[in-house]
Order: C-alpha cells, then structure tokens, then sequence
C-alpha cells in the first residue's frame, strides 16, 4: 500500500442492501421424487449450484507463492521495487503461472521516475466482454525490503484464485480479467496508468474492480471497502458465514490501487487486513492479536518477509476473493 494520500475520510455509507444470493436466484425446483419404503428420496442438488461453488484456496499453495517472491527479493538486493531487477522477475514468475494455465497475458510498459514499469494483465476466454469482472493487486514493494505482506499477499491471492478458475474449468457469465499493478508504492503509477489509457466505452464495460492489498497481516484485522453497496456485501456475506466479524476499511482510502478505477466512475470494492494504524483493544476482543500493536509492524519495513504473515487471515481473505470471483461473474 502507498503511504502517499492519508485520506481519512470515510466514504458515505450506502443504504442499499444487497439482494438474495446468486446461488437462490438460480436454484430451481426439483422434481417431486416417488416415496419409498424408507421415506422420500432427497431433492437432488440442483446442477447450477454446483458449478456456482466457489473453491476453498488451499493456503499452501498462496504461501508457496509468497516463498518464491521473497526467494526473489533474496536475490535482488532484498526487494521487488519499481525499476529495480525484483519486481521484474516478480511479474515473469506470476505470468509463467498465468500463461501455462491458460489465461491470455500482456504486459503494459509505463515510465516512472525514469525507470520502466510493467503492469501484467490476464484474461480468461470466455464470457461476457460487456461485463468484466476485475481482481487486481500491486506488485511493487518499497526499495526497504521484499514486500511480503505488502503487497505479495495481494498478489499471491489473487494468482492462486486466478489459477482456481483454470483448475475448475470455470465458464462464468461475465468476463474475468485479473491485473498486477507496477509501481503502486510511487502513488498508484501503474494502476492510473492502465485507466487513464482505456477509452471511455471500455471503461464503462468494467462491471466491478476487486482490489487486495494486504490480506495477510500479522496482527489482522478484517476490513472491507465500503464504496459500492453490491461488492461489499458479497464479501460481508462471505465473512458472516464464517462468523468472522468485520469493520468497514478507512485506513487504505485513496492510497492504493482501486482509486484510479473509483475515480473513473468504476465500481469498486475490496479486502484489507490492516498496516501501521494501531488495533484497539475492542478490535483483539473481536478479532484475537495483540491490541495496542500495529496491524503490521513491518509495514514498509526490511522485516516484510514470509515470517511477516498470518496465516488464518490469509486463507479466509484468499476464500473470499474466490467467492466474490465466483459470485459477482455468475
């Protein structure tokens, strides 16, 4: 996440409550089955609900990710930062995955600074071009270290959902674009770059832009972008099935990369698990941690590495991601 734009102000609150769950609004009625010695036969599942079921993200497979960025960084002066050997290597390790699963790739140059910036794009054939579904996250870390947490998180949770939609086969009503964004740490460079280029009719084909920056903090918080009413109460739904209580997200207004896409009129949603604001001792009472400590003490620190992330709020913040993939592209 930048540090560059602390805007703290809320953004208003939306009346609208979202209506029934895509998967009651496909499910249709079964046939009466004929009664049996032992009672009457069980309604079978119905077929759409079935394929609509978004997969559990094995976490395994997020942190595999997380451990080949920061091998990366290892091996590039300790970072992944904009213009500098890490971040490039970075997006040819997640566009390798991305090419040999299928999705279509390309790469966006920019400049920045006097450096060459990269964002990668990957769509997925198939589904409705009139109504893309976008998940994105940056790349980048700060020059100060491997940007595990900030934002490897991110970026390894929406590849590994990415990869889930390959694995199932996933043929979605809309269509599914997900981007990974350069230079984000300089002020959403990359990610304003790639908005500002799209003409108007293609933005306007933008159905919702997801973004994740930062899900996997050591001392998590569980906050959810409260810009467009029908994002965030996909993922509020997600979270209260799983009895996980959350907060609206403030900390990140402004300073990351749904705000090109928010400011181009796109609507926008997202998941945070928290940077250096301090959690209180209501939030470790509803949330566990330690209150009076940084959500993430490593924020833009060299500290920043594998050993930075908490696990359980990376595997329920990946599921989510999946969810809201599956659910807002049915």
């Amino acid at each position: 996440m930048s540090s560059s734009g602390r805007s703290l102000t809320r953004r208003a609150a939306t009346a609208a409550t979202a209506a029934g769950t895509v998967l009651a609004a496909l499910a249709v009625a079964a046939p009466a089955a004929p009664l049996s010695p032992a009672g009457p036969a069980p309604a079978p599942v119905p077929a759409a609900a079935t394929a609509l079921a978004a997969p559990d993200i094995p976490v395994a497979n997020v942190k595999a990710h997380l451990s080949q960025l920061q091998s990366i960084a290892t091996a590039n002066s300790g970072n992944r930062a904009h213009g500098r050997p890490g971040y490039k290597a970075s997006l040819d390790y997640i566009k390798a995955k991305l090419d040999a699963a299928g999705f279509t790739t390309s790469v966006q140059q920019f400049t920045s600074g006097g450096a060459t910036g990269y964002n990668l794009i990957a769509d997925w054939p198939g589904g409705d071009t009139d109504n893309v579904v976008f998940s994105g996250a940056h790349l980048d870390s700060v020059s100060a270290g491997p940007g595990i947490n900030d934002n490897g998180s991110g970026s390894a949770g929406v590849l590994e959902t990415a990869l889930a939609v390959s694995r199932a086969g996933l043929k979605p009503t809309k269509h599914l674009r997900f981007g990974w964004w350069g230079a984000e740490e300089l002020g959403m460079v990359g990610s304003r770059y790639y908005v500002n280029g799209l003409s108007s009719a293609n933005r306007a084909k933008i159905d919702s832009y997801l973004n994740f920056d930062m899900i996997g903090s050591p001392n998590p918080g569980y906050f959810v972008y409260d810009d467009d009413a029908r994002i965030e109460s996909v993922f509020k739904d997600f979270f209260a099935a799983k009895g996980v209580p959350t907060e609206i997200e403030t900390e990140g207004d402004g300073r990351s990369d749904h705000a090109p896409f928010k400011n181009a009129g796109v609507p926008v949603g997202g998941l945070f698990s928290g940077a250096d604001y301090i959690k209180s001792a209501a939030q470790a009472q509803k949330w566990g941690g330690t209150s009076g400590q940084a959500f993430d003490r490593c924020y833009h620190r060299s500290c920043d590495t594998t050993s930075n992330i908490n696990d359980t709020a990376l595997d329920r913040n990946t599921d989510a991601i999946a969810y809201a993939v599956w659910t807002l592209s049915s």
